[in-house]
């Protein structure tokens, strides 16, 4: 028969095999979060000026988790918590932002990163500056994107880097993007534009695998050259998007696929062409 005597003793042993189950068995090693599906919002900017509650509505509707805001609000750019709250009554969250350093400033930066921690963002990146691709300013765009990241991990949010073409253009025997990668800190998040890496030439693969764990949120999209023949909808050419996909989860440490749209085609409206995109994303993403 248990005695009552040995209770306090049966608690003790249970509290202990509690917290070394937990330290045994960190969330990270027993749970997988699967991959998000977000949207940039620079793809039906449009849209947005005209109807913003009724596109966000259409995106929501389209089965994407998240948007990745580029400075559009709607009617709540001065109210993040009613954005926030727009958002969750449509099953979204804010996945990330892009911001100018415009907005990174000393004056405002306090104020910049108060507004997106309410909205939810946790994720910043800087989507262009011209010093990406300058011999003379790379470095000092690595050393303001290494500082700012170091002070918005006190607020637990991250600033990053995202590429275009040109920072695949050759540099000291690799790319800007090499230098950008290798001369800031490996917890300073790299949103890696596959469209941008297709158009530049390069092998995205190759820069996910290189810069393991760094991609948090990626853009998914097809660039085109003139007169190349390409379709713009994801997932209609011969691009092994199952592969890279597969990598940025596995390799990259991707948390986000943000879909970007920024070419059209014919008789297709932006918001047409994004839902195109997502149907292709979820056929590939349910075959993986």
């Amino acid at each position: 028969m248990f005695k009552a005597c040995y209770l306090p003793f049966f608690k003790a042993i249970v509290s202990m095999l509690a917290i070394l189950a937990l330290h045994s068995f960190p969330a990270s090693a027993t749970t997988s979060e699967p991959v998000k599906v977000s949207v940039q919002l620079w793809s039906v900017k449009d849209a947005l000026k005209a109807d913003f509650d009724a596109t966000i509505t259409a995106l929501a509707d389209m089965g994407f988790q998240g948007l990745e805001f580029a400075g559009d609000f709607g009617p709540y750019k001065d109210n993040p918590r009613a954005l926030k709250n727009k958002l969750a009554s449509l099953d979204l969250v804010a996945s990330s932002a892009h911001i100018g350093f415009d907005a990174l400033t000393e004056t405002n930066l306090m104020a910049t990163l108060l507004f997106y921690k309410t909205l939810g963002v946790t994720t910043i990146f800087v989507p262009w500056d011209e010093r990406a691709w300058d011999p003379k300013g790379v470095m000092s765009l690595t050393k303001q994107l290494t500082e700012l990241n170091e002070l918005a991990q006190k607020y637990e949010m991250q600033i990053g880097f995202h590429n275009h073409n040109r920072e695949f253009e050759q540099f000291k025997n690799a790319t800007y993007w090499d230098a950008i990668a290798s001369n800031t800190p490996t917890n300073l998040p790299l949103q890696l534009d596959i469209g941008w890496v297709h158009y530049a030439g390069k092998e995205p693969l190759y820069f996910i695998k290189k810069y393991a764990g760094r991609t948090y949120a990626t853009h998914l999209k097809v660039r085109t050259h003139e007169n190349d023949g390409l379709s713009p909808i994801f997932g209609e050419n011969n691009y092994p998007w199952r592969k890279i996909i597969q990598s940025l989860i596995t390799d990259g440490g991707t948390k986000w696929l943000v879909v970007e749209q920024e070419e059209y085609p014919a008789g297709l409206t932006p918001l047409q062409s994004v839902a195109k995109s997502k149907a292709n994303l979820d056929k590939i993403l349910h075959n993986m």
